[in-house]
């Protein structure tokens, strides 16, 4: 009997992690499963029957995988009423959706069915949320933008700024955060800093999320911005009417005002938005 017996006794050092790194494994390792975990990174909340549409199931299959996801704590739900709406747990699961569908190697192109499918596809690529930051060909010219200017950098180390981390002194870079974690592809400089603050959107800092993270994009195979200035740059893109949602998926598209601003704030040419 080996009850009571540690995992020293046994000689067996396993890391004790391993089971519960295996059960998360498993949930995101089935197809209808992950088809809803991707929709939900447009950062909204769905009806069971919207993703059941979307999944190409039955809505009681759906409800299965639902019942799943939300009891391994990558999905939050709440009822009104008769529909049951369910979206992504917080930001560390989209990041972990995000990651995840980063690695997945592009399927060769296929051409779309109908001309509605193309056009979708077309505005998916153009421009979309990716949870709460803007992706596409638009979130990489907001981050080459940024870039070019030096309000955003590369990240070389350890230190890059975090929500509740002070931009310390000197002309460009950022004091390393007290905690010390590993990188996450970029920091928002001082001068970013600054930048975010004199046009009028917010950063939190009062989070742990990183300030600035870099995020693949799926079709452009590049990073965008993402984290805490990724998030806070979005939601003033929408808020101001920069941008608009179009269809039902993620895509936004740039409206008029938004090219004037982003042409003014970040030197973005108009072609780059369309």
């Amino acid at each position: 009997m080996l009850d009571g017996v540690s995992i020293t006794d046994t000689g067996n050092d396993r890391d004790v992690r391993a089971p519960g790194l295996a059960a998360l494994a498993g949930l995101v390792a089935d197809e209808t499963r992950a088809a809803c975990l991707l929709a939900l990174l447009d950062g909204r909340a769905w009806t069971a029957g919207e993703l059941a549409r979307h999944a190409g199931v039955a809505p009681s299959t759906l409800s299965e995988h639902l019942g799943k996801l939300v009891a391994g704590g990558l999905l939050t739900e709440e009822r009104q009423g008769r529909h049951r709406y369910v979206r992504l747990a917080g930001t560390r699961v989209a990041q972990l959706v995000e990651d995840l569908a980063g690695q997945v190697a592009p399927r060769p192109a296929h051409r779309p069915r109908t001309l509605r499918a193309a056009s979708a596809g077309s505005a998916m690529a153009r421009g979309r949320t990716c949870y709460d930051h803007l992706a596409g060909r638009l979130g990489i010219a907001v981050t080459d933008a940024l870039t070019a200017r030096g309000l955003l950098s590369a990240a070389g180390g350890p230190g890059e700024l975090t929500g509740g981390a002070q931009a310390g002194p000197g002309a460009g870079g950022p004091t390393p955060s007290a905690s010390g974690e590993r990188a996450t592809g970029f920091v928002l400089t001082q001068a970013g800093l600054r930048w975010f603050e004199g046009s009028g959107i917010p950063l939190d800092r009062a989070t742990r999320r990183p300030l600035a993270r870099a995020c693949l994009d799926w079709t452009e195979r590049r990073p965008h911005l993402a984290g805490a200035a990724g998030a806070a740059l979005c939601r003033h893109a929408l808020d101001a009417g920069w941008c608009v949602r179009i269809g039902s998926e993620r895509a936004v598209k740039v409206t008029a005002a938004g090219e004037r601003a982003l042409g003014e704030l970040l030197g973005i040419e108009t072609a780059a938005l369309r």
